[in-house]
């Protein structure tokens, strides 16, 4: 019995060298094709390819200043954003960012749920002398922001999923993400060539 054992052991570390040589094979070929090609084809700029502080400060800034259906409740002044935190945010503005900051997350991790995102914008709770225990953040505001996204047309309800950007919504993070782009061009001109 160890003999077949052993047979049935070669037999498979012989497949998975051939198959192993295969893959190599294939890739030296295509690498080789491509090579001597410089491609001259230049792609949009995503949320990806920017810096994502900058990328969220002006997404929430265009927020705030063109789409009429975010607007912070009258509640916003005076709300923590989770069990966890201790007091309010400090920045008058924080709606906008938040809402920005769901916009971003919802392109790059969408379809997504409010509880995910929950347990995202979640922290540690500080329990004095005990040890700190993670808590999730709050749901309330989470969905107020998708509702007026919503409203304004930038996010829409997959049923059992969760919330995924529309069209519209896509357009806006990526001409943001190329405004961005372009900026960082001037500063910096080696970027262009990404």
């Amino acid at each position: 019995m160890p003999h077949a054992n052993l047979h049935h052991n070669r037999t498979a570390s012989f497949f998975a060298l051939n198959i192993a040589t295969i893959r190599v094979s294939l890739y030296k070929k295509l690498h080789k094709s491509s090579e001597g090609k410089q491609s001259q084809v230049r792609t949009l700029p995503t949320p990806y390819d920017v810096p994502t502080q900058m990328f969220i400060k002006k997404l929430a800034k265009y927020i705030k200043d063109n789409i009429d259906q975010v607007t912070p409740p009258l509640w916003t002044p005076y709300v923590k954003t989770g069990s966890y935190a201790t007091q309010q945010p400090r920045n008058p503005d924080w709606w906008y960012t938040r809402c920005a900051s769901l916009l971003r997350k919802t392109y790059t991790k969408g379809p997504i749920g409010v509880e995910r995102l929950r347990a995202q914008y979640g922290g540690r709770k500080d329990l004095g002398t005990r040890p700190e225990h993670v808590r999730k953040g709050g749901g309330s505001n989470i969905r107020k922001l998708f509702q007026q996204l919503e409203e304004a047309g930038l996010v829409e309800k997959l049923k059992g999923q969760g919330r995924v950007l529309t069209s519209e919504g896509t357009r806006l993070l990526d001409t943001i993400a190329t405004e961005i782009k372009g900026e960082l061009e001037k500063k910096m001109p080696e970027l262009a060539k990404y």
